[in-house]
């Protein structure tokens, strides 16, 4: 199979979709591999070094989109790319469809197979492909955090740590799934005051088991969402409903009772965020301000540290992208109903259904299409 990898073109987007080291992986599979020049420059990986793996390096994202079989990227494609889309064309991405109505309008008329990294399962019943970047997202977001509470960045001037004779600051985190778990690692590194708030109770004594009595846990209801949040400095959502747009759980009206200079980090904006106020931002722009609350919502919070997170990447989604270009996606997905739960929209149908749900669309299950149902 012909594998495309452009190179990436969202707003301060450094990730790429195959490393040297995946191409070369590809192509002892008997796969070529086109990959656009300077592709992989935001992890350090020269054309040079894909050459040297195997790859040919294509001068135009248009002449992949053209000719590969299956286009490989990280995050959903943007206008222009969907436009090149092809039918029958295979793209391995995320994609987080719900909250996007007009990318999904398009990749439904293009009529590719586009099988979306967030929805692929596994037998132990997590999201193996979203895992790796949601614990990047969810260490970064303290960091994040940390910054926007510095008093020239706008924030309340509070240090997460505290120091000898004076409190830490709070951090709440809602959610204790992969975000909320290394949001927490990192906050109590820090010397954070933190607690999550969580409706699982076997989650909440495994996050106690792990952190011990350091770590406050909260069963989450709304009146508790809203106390814990107005006594906090930082808030993290990290919420999410596999496949659907997050739930609101932070409504517009609980702003005005939350400390002024505080801070909002979604890490659930990819699904539509977990705040009503909630917008993506980017890294170059990354926060705004309601009602006195610092907002930071960057939708590609992995992207700033690329190196890392492409690894981290690669190492859960080419074993899957091997068994697509060798098998075929019919067969791949026939043989694998955790792949199969990440095909998202084929041949002009939308084959999730969270997402057929969310926007309106008739649902057509995967099994369908494949033949066997």
């Amino acid at each position: 199979m012909l594998i495309g990898v452009p190179k990436e073109i969202k707003n301060h987007e450094y990730r790429v979709g195959m490393t040297p080291t995946s191409v070369r992986e590809a192509g002892r599979h008997g796969h070529q591999l086109w990959v656009e020049t300077n592709a992989g420059a935001g992890i350090g990986a020269s054309d040079a070094d894909y050459a040297q793996a195997g790859a040919k390096i294509i001068s135009s994202a248009s002449e992949i989109f053209a000719k590969a079989d299956m286009i490989i990227k990280v995050k959903e494609p943007q206008a222009g790319e969907r436009k090149m889309l092809r039918e029958g064309q295979i793209l391995y991405t995320y994609l987080h469809l719900a909250p996007d109505p007009a990318q999904t309008k398009e990749l439904v008329a293009s009529g590719a197979i586009c099988i979306a990294y967030e929805t692929v399962t596994s037998a132990r019943g997590g999201l193996p492909l979203l895992a790796p970047m949601s614990q990047v997202a969810g260490r970064m977001s303290v960091q994040s955090g940390a910054h926007c509470l510095e008093k020239a960045q706008g924030g309340r001037g509070v240090l997460l740590g505290g120091v000898p004779g004076v409190a830490p600051g709070k951090v709440v985190i809602l959610g204790g799934g992969v975000v909320g778990t290394n949001a927490a690692i990192i906050a109590l590194g820090m010397g954070a005051d933190v607690t999550v708030l969580e409706k699982n109770t076997d989650r909440m004594e495994e996050l106690v088991g792990r952190f011990g009595t350091s770590l406050k846990t909260i069963y989450s209801t709304q009146g508790a969402v809203e106390e814990e949040c107005a006594s906090a400095d930082l808030v993290i959502g990290g919420v999410l409903i596999p496949g659907a747009a997050a739930p609101k759980l932070v409504t517009k009206t609980m702003l005005k009772d939350w400390k002024p200079g505080s801070v909002l980090v979604d890490v659930a904006i990819d699904q539509g965020g977990c705040a009503e106020t909630s917008k993506a931002t980017t890294h170059a722009d990354p926060t705004y301000v309601v009602d006195g609350v610092i907002h930071y919502c960057v939708a590609n919070m992995p992207g700033g540290v690329a190196r890392t997170s492409t690894y981290a990447l690669n190492n859960v989604t080419l074993p899957y992208a091997l068994a697509i270009a060798g098998k075929g996606w019919k067969k791949a997905l026939s043989d694998d109903a955790h792949l199969r739960n990440g095909l998202n929209v084929a041949s002009g149908k939308v084959t999730y259904k969270a997402v057929a749900d969310d926007l309106g669309y008739a649902y057509v299950p995967a099994e369908q299409l494949l033949g066997s149902a």
